[in-house]
C-alpha cells in the first residue's frame, strides 16, 4: 500500500470516528446499526482495513451524512 493510500484510509477512519463519537454512539452500537461487527468498525476507524464502497454508503447513512462528506478532505 502506498503512503498516499495509507493516509487516505487514516483520514477516512478519523473522520468516521469523529462523526460517530459526536453522535455519542459506541463502536458496538454503530456496528449493530450498520450490520457489521464492532471489530470491523474499529479496523476502519484505525485505517487498518480498506472499506468497500457499499459499506461506506452504509456508514454514511448511519451517520446521517453523504459519502462525499466522509471522503472530502
Amino acid at each position: 500500500m502506498t503512503d498516499l493510500n495509507r493516509q487516505f484510509l487514516l483520514f477516512l477512519g478519523k473522520n468516521i470516528r469523529r462523526l460517530r463519537e459526536h453522535r455519542n454512539i459506541s463502536q458496538e452500537e454503530f456496528g449493530e446499526i450498520v450490520g457489521v461487527h464492532r471489530t470491523y468498525v474499529g479496523m476502519i476507524e484505525r485505517g487498518e482495513k480498506n472499506i468497500t464502497i457499499f459499506s461506506l454508503r452504509k456508514f454514511a447513512e448511519a451517520l446521517g451524512v453523504r459519502v462525499k462528506d466522509l471522503i472530502d478532505f
